[in-house]
């Protein structure tokens, strides 16, 4: 089993990323936030990986993080959940994010995320809620994200990807903003004009 790679970066992309191990290439799928967190190519680079097998398909997944390593496979322990799905919640949200959404029982805010219906929502949920809850610390106000702030951002990424932006641009762009105001209400219009800004990015 591949645990981790330490090498040198070659190429990047914000769901794939090529890392040269003493001279052989391995293609890595990551999430974007994995993504974010990356150096430049040509950099020293260590990422955990989790190696997933179906059938005769090998798929190498990486992270920067030890939890986001364990919230990917703490989701693809649920039925129904593959490796897209799971890439995909963790490039939509934050771990904590995605621990708080599953905690409190918030589907809408699951959704939000490209591939997750109400009825896999509702899995997650159910399946996951007490393991995550033991991981949860209550008084973090920081891990307590508003209904509010979730349909803000589902309705602005909606109006990006209208406006012709990829989906993962979009995606990057919004979580910038909300970044920056973090813990401050912001309304879909000033979320979409600001996001634009960091549509380059």
């Amino acid at each position: 089993m591949i645990a981790s790679l330490n090498g040198v970066l070659k190429m990047k992309s914000p769901m794939e990323i090529l890392i040269d191990v003493n001279g052989i290439g391995y293609a890595v799928q990551i999430p974007l936030s994995t993504y974010e967190k990356l150096g430049q190519i040509g950099s020293a680079t260590s990422i955990l990986t989790y190696l997933h097998i179906r059938e005769d398909v090998l798929q190498l997944f990486g992270f920067l993080t030890e939890e986001e390593r364990w919230l990917f496979k703490l989701l693809l322990s649920v039925s129904g959940v593959g490796p897209k799905i799971a890439q995909g919640v963790l490039s939509g949200m934050s771990v904590e994010e995605v621990k708080s959404h599953l905690y409190k029982g918030n589907t809408t805010a699951l959704t939000a995320i490209p591939g997750v219906g109400k009825k896999t929502a509702e899995r997650l949920i159910l399946e996951l809620r007490d393991k995550v809850g033991k991981t949860i610390q209550e008084s973090d106000s920081s891990t307590i994200i508003s209904t509010t702030t979730t349909q803000v951002r589902k309705e602005a990424l909606q109006a990006l990807l209208s406006l012709g932006y990829n989906q993962q641009t979009a995606e990057k762009s919004i979580r910038v903003v909300l970044k920056e105001h973090e813990g401050v209400s912001i309304s879909v219009e000033e979320l979409i004009k600001q996001a634009l800004r960091h549509t380059n990015l």
